[in-house]
């Protein structure tokens, strides 16, 4: 079972491998690419040496750039390796996915052929997975982003920070950079390419029919999506032409997409980025619809094709479909909120959410509601300002969505933001009355008789008997509520708009729910439950609401087992 402490180490990777892997598409040469390629794999996986080696014309390797050691980028940089050398060492060691991996003791075969590299030799390693400075890992990249592509270069690595050969999180994260790196140095390849075609289109008036021919095949041919839109004027951002790996992307002819602007087809939720890239030229992240309905994630540039005479023309916009790595990062998300055995979020998870329905202000006595007011929640902190400084006495209006505007003295700054937040409010502390009111229930599961499972039939049952009960207790729970688990045996449910006693019938059914036999390798075994119930409240931390929940659950456990002693 991994421990508590390793879905926040993933979240920290995942959030530096995301910076780093967007930083690729930020350079604006080939080089700037090849060099930050290199860069990122210091900043973001985690080494302090690496090496990009792209293939020349020719077929050999030449080392395009070094990262994270100067001495070694005066060694190496510029250096040529034959195809017959690369090709050598990317047939021998280990296969970790589409990466390679040399320990020492194979490796020094190599150390006499033509491949630049540092020489770093060191004692044998002290444990297992210690890294060795003999020791050779490598990255291809390919054109279609795995071993059926065409080789365009080799990532190579060596010094991780933590001493240690990468484990599978981390082996994963270098393979999926050099996937992305892969793409990014394609795309440099045909910007420059691009950008080549339109200066010649500008500057070469006397060839114009034949640079018009150059940037039609590069346009038409090229292996994402291209357009071609107006800039200015009534039809501003009108498609004037489309290549035909945009209408593929898209689902739609060239001549239904000459009827459309990226605005009638991105998502309503990105249409202000959109906007924002539009008007001068840049890069974002939207999604485009498809003539199904369904809508892709898509990567747009677009370039203005200035006229020096007439001022901007039109704008060229490259779209590149990243459906599939939005598809990764979503799977790198989840894995590092998410308990690997269970599929349940992880205690990171749960305390995020619960930390969301919480403030720092706890509601005012008098303006929480009771009843059938209670529903709706708490007056906002923002609200809840407003009042204090008697900005109602005073005439003013709501100029502008979360801004409060008007005249006053007791107006500082001239405005007031509005923050919608509804407070969570616990329900009256008397048990023998239900006054109706409706808050976010916490109950805390603790199982009874699990430990003498994991003693007695081993690990495997013990995590046989977890995954059924998790699966049991989300089965019990309606749709929006969360159910958690926050290590070993315990897990943790959040029900929103539950009064008291609706929260002992739900830790009654949960517990009905768990008791019955659960199979593993044709055995039946049992398992009790013991639930704590505790209340969020504004005011509160999560963790304090945890704890208060945890602590109600002891105090039923030692309830039951004294009920238990006196019954036997």
């Amino acid at each position: 079972m991994e421990t508590e402490s390793e879905p926040y180490i993933r979240l920290a990777t995942l959030r530096l491998l995301h910076q780093v892997v967007a930083d690729l598409n930020t350079a604006r040469s080939l080089a700037d690419t090849v060099q930050t390629v290199a860069d990122g794999v210091i900043a973001g996986l985690g080494y302090q040496l690496s090496a990009v080696n792209l293939v020349r014309p020719d077929g050999d390797l030449v080392v395009a750039a070094v990262g994270g050691n100067a001495g070694a980028e005066a060694l190496m940089a510029g250096r040529v390796g034959s195809r017959a050398s690369w090709e050598r060492r990317l047939s021998m060691g280990d296969r970790w996915g589409d990466l390679h991996f040399i320990p020492y003791t194979e490796g020094w075969v190599l150390d006499e052929d033509d491949v630049p590299e540092w020489p770093t030799p060191g004692p044998a390693p002290r444990y297992a997975d210690e890294w060795h400075p003999m020791d050779r890992l490598f990255a291809p990249m390919y054109t279609a982003g795995g071993a059926g592509g065409e080789l365009i270069g080799v990532i190579t690595v060596d010094r991780p920070s933590n001493g240690r050969r990468p484990g599978a999180w981390g082996r994963e994260a270098l393979q999926m950079y050099a996937f992305h790196a892969a793409t990014a140095i394609g795309n440099a390849r045909l910007r420059a390419n691009m950008q080549r075609a339109l200066l010649r289109l500008e500057r070469e008036q006397q060839a114009l029919r034949a640079s018009e021919e150059s940037f039609r095949q590069a346009f038409e041919y090229a292996p994402s999506g291209m357009a071609i839109a107006e800039m200015g004027g009534d039809q501003h951002g009108r498609l004037l032409r489309a290549n035909d790996a945009l209408c593929r992307l898209l689902g739609r002819p060239a001549s239904a997409l000459r009827r459309y602007s990226f605005s009638d087809l991105v998502h309503r939720e990105d249409i202000g980025t959109l906007l924002r890239t539009s008007a001068e030229g840049g890069r974002s992240e939207l999604r485009l619809a498809r003539r199904d309905g369904s809508y892709v994630w898509v990567s747009l540039r677009n370039s203005v094709v200035a006229d020096a005479a007439d001022g901007p023309r039109f704008l060229l916009t490259h779209v590149e479909d990243i459906e599939e790595r939005k598809h990764h990062e979503l799977q790198l998300a989840h894995r590092a909120s998410h308990d690997s055995l269970t599929g349940l979020p992880n205690s990171a998870e749960l305390r995020a959410r619960l930390g969301s329905r919480l403030c720092g202000n706890p509601p005012r006595p008098g303006r929480s509601g009771t009843g059938a007011d209670a529903g709706a929640g708490a007056l906002s902190r923002g609200y809840d300002e407003f009042e204090r400084l008697a900005v109602f006495d005073e005439p003013g209006v709501f100029d502008a969505p979360g801004v409060f505007e008007g005249p006053g003295p007791n107006r500082p700054g001239g405005s007031i933001p509005y923050e919608p937040h509804v407070h969570a409010i616990a329900p009256r502390e008397d048990d023998d009355v239900d006054d109706g009111h409706k808050g976010l229930a916490v109950l805390f599961c603790d199982l009874d008789g699990f430990k003498s499972i994991n003693d007695r039939f081993g690990h495997h049952a013990g995590d046989a008997v977890l995954i059924e009960v998790a699966r049991r207790l989300a089965a019990g729970v309606r749709e929006g509520d969360t159910v958690a688990r926050l290590g070993g045996d315990e897990f943790v449910v959040l029900a929103d708009g539950l009064g008291r006693a609706d929260a002992k019938d739900l830790a009654v059914r949960l517990r009905n729910a768990i008791t019955p036999p659960i199979r593993v390798d044709g055995r039946a075994v049992r398992v009790g439950a013991s639930f704590g119930i505790g209340w969020a409240s504004c005011g509160m931390t999560a963790e304090e609401v945890l704890q208060s929940a945890d602590q109600r659950m002891y105090v039923e456990k030692r309830s039951r087992a004294k009920d238990r002693r006196r019954v036997g």
